[in-house]
């Protein structure tokens, strides 16, 4: 009795033993089919050994870009721009200070009674530190900035390079409006963005709208700036709208979405005092 008791907790055990491994064994087969079929939609990124200055930004320069977004009060945007049309032209034409002033606007459609200031510094870091402690010393500068300090209801800014790939952001003759699209990606898929838009570029060339191309290293992190240049906003519907009928513009918005946290558009106009018209 003893012994039909044993084979039979025997086979029973070896019976549940032949279940798991049967259960293990088809986890497993799924497991390596499910790996395999997300294999084909996922995109490999090879593993980068150098800083993404490095690897996105333009060898042949050493230019450094500061953005700044100040928010006005509403009743201040008028007397705002006139001290801005004092001071700021006079820097960008002073050979003693090594920056140039690349473009400045108010935002139309986006975030109200804001201005935009985009700089470059011709030497990168160097040239910024260089160019602060020259303003700190002058009068006239330090007594825009009290003035101007009356006028804001806060500011940001944010220092920049600008992709290898991209257009110089140099002076253009105008009317123009101008959008600056600005992106958030998630941590790590700068690389990845650079690749596909250095193939994507050339879809965004036919009526010169590509200005330029710009990745943060100072302020927000993992931010993309692209500023564009449109005759009107039916000009940029129909030039968005042509890109789709290109070969190749398409797998770039497929691919690049993905890599977004958040995305935002500015349509902004040109100050008189602006190289960028």
């Amino acid at each position: 009795m003893a012994s039909n008791q044993l084979h039979h907790s025997s086979v029973s055990k070896c019976y549940s033993f032949f279940r798991l491994a049967r259960g293990l064994s088809a986890s497993s087969n799924r497991g390596g089919e499910e790996s395999w079929f997300k294999s084909l939609f996922v995109r490999k990124v090879d593993p980068r050994k150098d800083a993404h200055s490095n690897l996105l930004a333009k060898k042949e320069t050493s230019n450094l870009y500061k953005l700044q977004f100040h928010n006005v009060k509403p009743e201040c945007l008028d007397a705002y721009n006139k001290l801005c049309e004092g001071i700021l032209p006079a820097i960008h034409a002073d050979k003693d200070y090594p920056c140039e002033l690349v473009g400045t606007w108010n935002t139309w459609y986006g975030d109200q009674d804001q201005a935009v200031h985009l700089w470059k510094y011709v030497g990168g870091y160097p040239a910024l530190t260089e160019v602060m402690n020259k303003l700190r010393k002058k009068q006239e500068f330090t007594e825009f900035r009290k003035e101007r300090g009356k006028m804001l209801l806060s500011r940001k800014n944010q220092l920049l390079l600008e992709f290898s790939f991209w257009n110089e952001p140099n002076s253009r003759r105008g009317p123009n409006i101008y959008e600056l699209r600005t992106y958030q990606l998630r941590p790590g898929t700068m690389i990845e963005w650079g690749n596909y838009w250095a193939r994507a570029i050339r879809y965004r060339q036919e009526n010169s709208e590509a200005v330029g191309g710009f990745f943060s290293q100072i302020g927000d992190l993992y931010m993309v700036h692209h500023l564009w240049a449109y005759k009107d906003l039916q000009s940029r519907e129909d030039t968005r709208n042509a890109a789709w009928q290109k070969d190749g513009w398409d797998e770039c918005v497929y691919y690049t979405v993905p890599l977004i946290q958040h995305m935002e558009s500015r349509i902004m106009i040109p100050l008189k005092i602006s190289p960028l018209q």
